[in-house]
């Protein structure tokens, strides 16, 4: 299979609002001219992403996020926790009770990002062996 064969041939729109043509007039070090950078900063960190996933269904205590999570540090995943809840995805609810509990939830903002990440899940599914081949490539010219 030639390169051209690789090529995505749908483009996405550049005029619409909030488009790809806003990011291509950013500055280099601006997030404000391209939202869709400002917002791949939170979403595309290594653990955000599987946040999101987790919580999906249902609330989730701080413990069984940390099990599902494989390899999350406690740390990270605090630090993953106030960020989601600090852009509106997330939401934490203390219960007064003994000892206290504290669950996550995805708040109705932190539910519209199922559908893009459901989609970017298929479309990695889809094209997965082709990346592992190009990869394979790659490093095999080198």
């Amino acid at each position: 299979m030639d390169e051209s064969d690789q090529t995505a041939t749908v483009q996405p729109p550049l005029t619409t609002e909030g488009s790809l043509e806003s990011c291509s007039i950013a500055t280099a070090g601006s997030q404000e001219g391209c939202p869709m950078r400002e917002v791949l900063n939170r979403i595309g960190d290594k653990w955000s992403v599987l946040v999101v996933v987790y919580l999906r269904e249902d609330s989730q205590r701080f413990s069984v996020l940390r099990r599902q999570i494989e390899g999350i540090s406690q740390r990270m995943l605090t630090e993953t926790l106030r960020q989601l809840e600090r852009d509106g995805l997330v939401r934490r609810t203390v219960y007064v009770a003994r000892p206290v509990r504290v669950e996550y939830a995805l708040t109705l903002l932190g539910q519209t990002l199922i559908a893009p990440i459901a989609a970017l899940a298929a479309w990695a599914e889809q094209h997965r062996s082709a990346i592992i081949a190009a990869r394979a490539a790659y490093d095999h010219a080198r």
